[in-house]
């Protein structure tokens, strides 16, 4: 048997003996996605789903998360807009003054490239940082052990697979700097 301290360390493991564990964290997810139009109810859940939360942080249901939210940690005035994933099977960072548009996927987790080993079920999984002020437009990807600096803005649609500097635009498939923000 594993702990949870093992899937977040970044090393190969299989994560079939935490389940029974994670369902736990599902079942408290499904009930904040359940209260759609009660943001204030919602609210008062964010202590039971997230590792830390700021102050005024909102999110538009549906959120999914891997383990519920257990591993984000989110600064305040965080925006998540509807049909956010996170795979948070390792801690998944968020600054302040954060906006995340729909459908956007955070994602610490990955499986070996060799087939045997991902026909064992195994993974590892990297932690993702987002800095402050960083706006990530609606479809974009965040890769396993991604940094995004302080007031960067990703594009729509981009898929992101390696840190992106501060006060920096970057789109595309995969995402790279396309020029410096100056002011507007």
């Amino acid at each position: 048997m594993i702990d949870s301290d093992v899937m977040r360390s970044g090393v190969l493991y299989d994560p079939a003996p935490l389940q029974k564990e994670q369902q736990i964290y599902l079942s408290k997810l499904r009930e904040f996605n359940s209260l759609s139009g009660q943001p204030d109810e919602r609210e008062k859940m964010y202590p039971f789903l997230f590792a830390s939360v700021g102050e005024s942080v909102y999110i538009e249901p549906p959120f999914y998360a891997n383990w519920g939210g257990k591993w984000v940690h989110l600064g305040s005035n965080v925006y998540i807009n509807f049909l956010c994933c996170m795979t948070d099977d390792a801690p998944i960072w968020i600054g302040d003054r954060v906006m995340i548009g729909p459908r956007v996927t955070v994602a610490t987790a990955s499986h070996p490239l060799d087939p045997s080993l991902r026909a064992e079920g195994m993974q590892y999984n990297k932690e993702v940082h987002i800095g402050n002020d960083v706006w990530i437009a609606a479809n974009a990807f965040i890769g396993p052990g991604v940094t995004i600096g302080d007031g960067s803005v990703i594009g729509a649609g981009s898929v992101v697979l390696s840190d992106i500097p501060p006060g920096v635009l970057a789109y595309g498939v995969p995402a790279r700097v396309i020029r410096e923000i100056k002011g507007q």
